[in-house]
């Protein structure tokens, strides 16, 4: 089937036709729900697909056009502050974050300008982005020069926080605070029990193999041979017992 289907452009003219017939007699036809809706709005006629705008520039050397109607990929510079800056400090990813907003307008309190800290915002790898993007945009700096700038201001922050809380740690155990077992521990002592449960089952594994090792070499194979001699000695009394059957 060649060429353009266009009676989809003339449902409401064919619904329109049926409802004004009375084929039926006295029997009234129900009005579809959407026949108001495309009565008020009825679709656009024009068989032409447009083009979606361009966001960039098209590739000269290229001799044919593709993907004309498709639309492009929507790119933020800050997407690719972001993978650069997690890629380098992956185990960031793994702080605990609070995405709670209290009117969902916090980013127009902060001010970039002032560095990474931002009232009632914790340091994130966010910061760190919005940062990075402010010195590139406001102060014309290279995306590497502005990312060495705030990964500095970053590392600084950290290790105060760092600080902060080792000195909260050693005040609470001074006046007997008791914190249990650290992270560290924890996966110390389960560290611990695997190796145990590997050592019981490596000594079984060492015995059972040492017993079968010792079994072959005291019979020295003998219970083959003994088993073979049976095995021959099968057929040649089947035998002998069919030739005293046989003789009268």
């Amino acid at each position: 089937m060649g060429g353009r289907q266009i009676r989809p452009a003339r449902v409401l003219q064919t619904v329109t036709e049926e409802l004004n017939h009375n084929v039926l007699g006295g029997k009234s036809i129900p009005t579809p729900p959407w026949y108001n809706i495309m009565q008020s709005v009825p679709p656009a006629e024009t068989l032409v697909r447009t083009v979606t705008p361009r966001h960039r520039a098209p590739n000269e050397k290229a001799t044919k056009p593709k993907n004309m109607y498709r639309p492009q990929k929507i790119f933020y510079v800050e997407d690719k502050l972001r993978t650069t800056f997690y890629k380098d400090h992956p185990w960031e990813l793994a702080r605990p974050r609070v995405i709670l907003e209290s009117d969902g307008k916090d980013y127009q309190h902060c001010d970039w300008s002032k560095g990474l800290r931002q009232p009632n915002i914790p340091l994130t790898g966010e910061c760190v982005v919005q940062r990075q993007l402010w010195l590139m945009k406001n102060e014309k700096l290279r995306m590497q020069k502005a990312y060495d700038i705030t990964r500095r201001e970053f590392y600084r922050l950290r290790q105060e926080e760092e600080i902060e809380r080792r000195v909260a740690l050693e005040e609470a155990k001074h006046v007997g605070a008791y914190f249990g077992k650290s992270r560290i521990d924890v996966s110390h002592t389960l560290e611990d029990r695997e190796f145990e449960n590997w050592k019981i089952w490596a000594g079984k594994e060492t015995e059972r193999q040492e017993a079968s090792r010792n079994s072959e070499i005291e019979d020295f194979g003998l219970e083959d041979v003994e088993e073979d001699v049976a095995e021959d000695a099968e057929p040649e009394g089947k035998a002998e017992a069919a030739e005293g059957k046989k003789s009268p």
